[in-house]
This record gives C-alpha cells, sequence and structure tokens, in this order.
C-alpha cells in the first residue's frame, strides 16, 4: 500500500504561543532556530535541526476546525507534547544553551544508555536533549 506522505512530505510541529516575539526571540536566540517568515504578529515559521516549527498564538475554533481551540499549556507538569534533540554530547549541549538563557529542570542525568535532561521555552513546552551511549 502506497504512503499517504511520499518522498518530499514534510513534517511541521505547531506549538501554541502566549506571545510570539517572545517565542521567536527564544527559538531564534537561545535554541538557534532560523526564522523563515512571520504573520502578523500571530505566527512564526522557523527551521530548527531538519524540521519546521510554526509558533501560533492561540485562537478559537474555524470552519476546517470547528470544535477546536488553541491554547498555551495549562499545566507545564501535565506534557502531551514535546521535543527531544538527539546530540553529539548533552553536556556541552546544556553549557552552551545555558550560557544563551535556557533554564533546565536538572543537569543532564546519565540514565545508562542514555544521558538527558529537559528545559522549557517560555511558554512551558517541554524540549529534551538526549545523548546515546
Amino acid at each position: 500500500m502506497p504512503s499517504p506522505f511520499p518522498a518530499g512530505t514534510e513534517l511541521t510541529h505547531i506549538l501554541v504561543v502566549a506571545d510570539a516575539a517572545a517565542a521567536r526571540d527564544f527559538y531564534r536566540d537561545v535554541v538557534g532556530a532560523e526564522v523563515v517568515r512571520e504573520y502578523g504578529g500571530t505566527s512564526v515559521v522557523l527551521r530548527l535541526s531538519g524540521t519546521w516549527l510554526l509558533l501560533v498564538t492561540g485562537g478559537g475554533p474555524t470552519p476546517d476546525k470547528p470544535a477546536v481551540t488553541f491554547a498555551v499549556p495549562a499545566d507545564q507538569d501535565q506534557v502531551s507534547h514535546a521535543m527531544t534533540f538527539r546530540v553529539a554530547s548533552c553536556e556541552l549541549a546544556y553549557v552552551q544553551l545555558r550560557e544563551r538563557g535556557a533554564q533546565f529542570l536538572t543537569p543532564p542525568i546519565d540514565n545508562g544508555p542514555e544521558i538527558r535532561c529537559f528545559f522549557r521555552d517560555p511558554d512551558g513546552h517541554l524540549l529534551e536533549l538526549s545523548q546515546a551511549k
């Protein structure tokens, strides 16, 4: 059976943010994303580690999603989406990101098969650094 997503299809992650400019600055200045375009202060398109990231401010239902509301995470400790950066050195990435202002939950922890640590963006979205051993 052929895939509904043929070669060349790209995936975009959408994160709902409270302030598009603040989120843009974090992903550009701290994480190192490339800003591709912006739309009216309500959305920002980024390229980040080989993927597309779309930051959008919240909003209510639309004709194509009639019962769906986009909202920032209500509780930072209840995670339904996270992004993982597979890195060669968790410690080095941790140090570099901290120098740029990232605030981590803990320093890198050795869990046996991997070393990992987590930080959040300004809206509480969870981001992980992971180093396979």
